[in-house]
C-alpha cells in the first residue's frame, strides 16, 4: 500500500509545479523529497529554515524576483525529481539507485542555495539603502527645524507653500497679520488660509511665472492690531533641483508703515520749508521793488517800508534759526552747556521780555513763581528759548483782553521742577492735539489768529525731552483755552 500512495504523491507534486508560482513548486518539491530522503533533505531544510529567519517585509519582493530569474532552473530539477518518484514508485530498487546516480537532490539543492545568496544579497542591500534613507530623513527632519527656527526668529511675516498651493511654513508673524494658526492649516490650501483673493493670485501666478519672474514685489495696505499698515510682500519661487519642476512659493511681508511715514515727513518737510521761506521772501522783495520804483517818497511810508523789510528779514531769521536747531538737535551735534541753574529766574526773564506784547494786545500777564529756588540741570539759553516759545504761542492765540498764566514750582516728591503756561485762548481740537508737536503742524481753525512756521512746538519738544530728559505735555479745550506744561529733573 506504501508505493501506490508515494505514487499518488508525486503526481500531486507534478500538477501543484505546474499551477502555481514557482518560489512556491521550490519549497513543495523539498517538502515531498524529504518525506523520501530524510536524511539528504538535512541540509536543504538548514538552508531553507536559515532563509527564513531573514524574511522580511522588504525582502519578499526580491525573493519573488530571484524566483523568477532561477525559474526555468528549479522547475527542470522539480520534473526530474517527479520523474525519478514516478519511476520509485513502479521500481523502488532501480528507481533508487537512478535517484542516487543522478544526484538530481544536490542539484536542486545548489540551484536553492545560489538562489539564497542571491536573496541575502539583495536583503543586505535593501538593509543598506533602509539605513540611508534612515539618515536621509534625519537630516531633512534637522534641517527643517532649523529652517522653522530662523523664520520664527525674523520679525516679518512669512510664509512658505508647496507647488499644490498649500501652506507648509509659516512664523508667528505671519499667523498674527493673517489670522491662522498653523496647526490648524497646515497643508491647507491657501484659498482656505489667507482669505484674500488677491494675495492667492499673486502666489499662483509667482508658481506659474517662475520661469519669466522669479521675484515680485508689491505693495498693500493691511489691518494689523487693528490699525491698517503698508506692507511690502516680496513673492519669490522656492528652489528646486529640476529647472522643469514646479516649486512652491515663498511670501515676505515687510512693513514699511514707518518708511513710508518718514518719506512723507521729508517730502511735506520740504514743502513746508520752501513756503515759510517763500512767504517772507516775497514780502521783503515786495517791498525793496517798491522802495526802487519811488512809490515811497515821503520819509514816513519809507521808514514803514523798512520797517515791514526789518520784520520780515527777522522773521526769516527765526525760521532758519529753528530749523537749524531742530535739525541739530535730532542729528546730536548740537552743543549743550548744562550747569544748575534756577528755573524759576529763567521764566522771570521771559516774562519781562513777553510783557510788552501781552500789553500791546491787552492781554492781562500773571506769574505765580514759587519762593524755593530749586536747581535744575539745564542749558539756560535753549531753556529760555522753549518758554519763550510757549508763553508767544499763548499770547498770540489768546483774545484781546484773555489772561496768560504762568506758574514755577518745584514737586520735592517726585524730584522735578514744574513749568506751566496756561491761557484763556481759542483753545485746541481734540483731533490736532495728537499732532500739535509735530514739524509744521499748524491747527487750521486758528491758523488766522495769527502767522507761524509751525516748528515753534516742536523744537520745545526737541529741547525738553530730548535735550533734557523731562516730559512735556498739553490739554485744551475749545473756547476755553489751553495749558502746557514741563517737567525737568531737578538735582539731588
Amino acid at each position: 500500500m506504501a508505493w501506490p500512495v508515494r505514487r499518488a504523491k508525486a503526481d500531486m507534486i507534478l500538477t501543484y509545479a505546474q499551477k502555481v508560482t514557482v518560489a512556491g513548486v521550490a519549497f513543495g518539491a523539498l517538502a515531498v523529497v524529504g518525506g523520501f530522503v530524510a536524511v539528504s533533505m538535512a541540509a536543504v531544510g538548514r538552508a531553507v529554515t536559515a532563509g527564513m529567519s531573514v524574511l522580511a517585509p522588504a525582502g519578499v519582493v526580491a525573493f519573488g524576483g530571484l524566483a523568477w530569474l532561477q525559474r526555468r532552473r528549479i522547475r527542470n530539477c522539480v520534473s526530474q525529481l517527479a520523474g525519478q518518484l514516478r519511476r520509485m514508485s513502479e521500481s523502488p530498487e532501480a528507481g533508487a539507485q537512478e535517484f542516487r546516480r543522478q544526484g538530481s537532490l544536490g542539484v536542486l539543492a545548489d540551484a536553492l542555495n545560489q538562489f539564497l545568496g542571491r536573496w541575502r544579497g539583495e536583503l543586505e542591500g535593501l538593509r543598506t539603502a533602509n539605513r540611508e534613507l534612515q539618515v536621509r530623513a534625519r537630516l531633512a527632519d534637522l534641517e527643517k527645524r532649523q529652517v522653522e527656527v530662523i523664520l520664527h526668529s525674523i520679525s516679518d511675516a512669512v510664509i512658505v507653500t508647496n507647488p499644490f498651493d498649500e501652506l507648509v511654513l509659516a512664523n508667528a508673524a505671519a499667523e498674527r497679520l493673517l489670522g491662522f494658526s498653523l496647526c490648524e492649516a497646515s497643508r491647507k490650501n491657501i484659498e482656505r488660509v489667507l482669505g484674500e483673493e488677491d494675495l492667492v493670485q499673486l502666489v499662483r501666478d509667482t508658481r506659474v511665472g517662475r520661469r519669466t519672474e522669479k521675484r515680485k514685489t508689491v505693495e498693500r495696505v493691511m489691518q494689523a492690531d487693528g490699525q491698517p499698515r503698508t506692507f511690502r510682500v516680496t513673492f519669490g519661487c522656492a528652489a528646486t533641483g529640476d529647472e522643469r519642476e514646479a516649486g512652491g512659493v515663498v511670501a515676505v511681508f515687510q512693513d514699511v508703515t514707518k518708511e513710508k511715514e518718514i518719506a512723507q515727513m521729508k517730502s511735506d518737510f520740504v514743502s513746508h520749508v520752501s513756503h515759510e521761506l517763500r512767504s517772507p521772501l516775497a514780502g521783503i522783495k515786495g517791498y525793496i521793488e517798491m522802495l526802487l520804483d519811488g512809490d515811497a517818497d515821503d520819509p514816513k511810508t519809507q521808514r514803514e517800508f523798512h520797517q515791514i523789510i526789518a520784520a520780515e528779514t527777522d522773521r526769516l531769521g527765526r525760521l532758519i534759526d529753528n530749523i537749524l536747531n531742530i535739525s541739530r538737535i535730532e542729528s546730536g551735534v548740537v552743543k549743550v552747556v548744562k550747569e544748575p541753574q534756577d528755573l524759576t529766574s529763567v521764566v522771570k526773564e521771559v516774562l519781562e521780555v513777553a510783557g510788552p506784547q501781552a500789553s500791546a494786545k491787552g492781554i492781562r500777564l500773571v506769574e505765580q513763581l514759587a519762593p524755593v529756588f530749586a536747581q535744575v540741570p539745564i542749558d539756560r539759553d535753549m531753556m529760555s528759548q522753549a518758554v519763550t516759545n510757549l508763553v508767544s504761542n499763548a499770547i498770540k492765540y489768546t483774545a484781546q483782553g484773555g489772561t496768560v498764566c504762568v506758574s514755577a514750582s518745584v514737586d520735592e516728591g517726585r524730584g522735578v521742577a514744574v513749568c506751566e503756561v496756561r491761557d484763556t485762548g481759542a483753545g485746541i481740537p481734540a483731533e490736532d492735539l495728537p499732532r500739535i508737536f509735530d514739524k509744521f503742524y499748524r491747527v487750521k481753525a486758528n491758523s488766522k489768529m495769527a502767522k507761524g512756521t509751525g516748528l515753534g512746538l516742536n523744537l520745545v519738544k526737541q529741547i525738553v525731552e530730548v535735550v533734557h530728559e523731562g516730559r512735556l505735555e498739553v490739554s485744551s479745550k475749545v473756547g476755553e483755552g489751553s495749558v502746557f506744561r514741563f517737567e525737568l529733573p531737578i538735582c539731588r
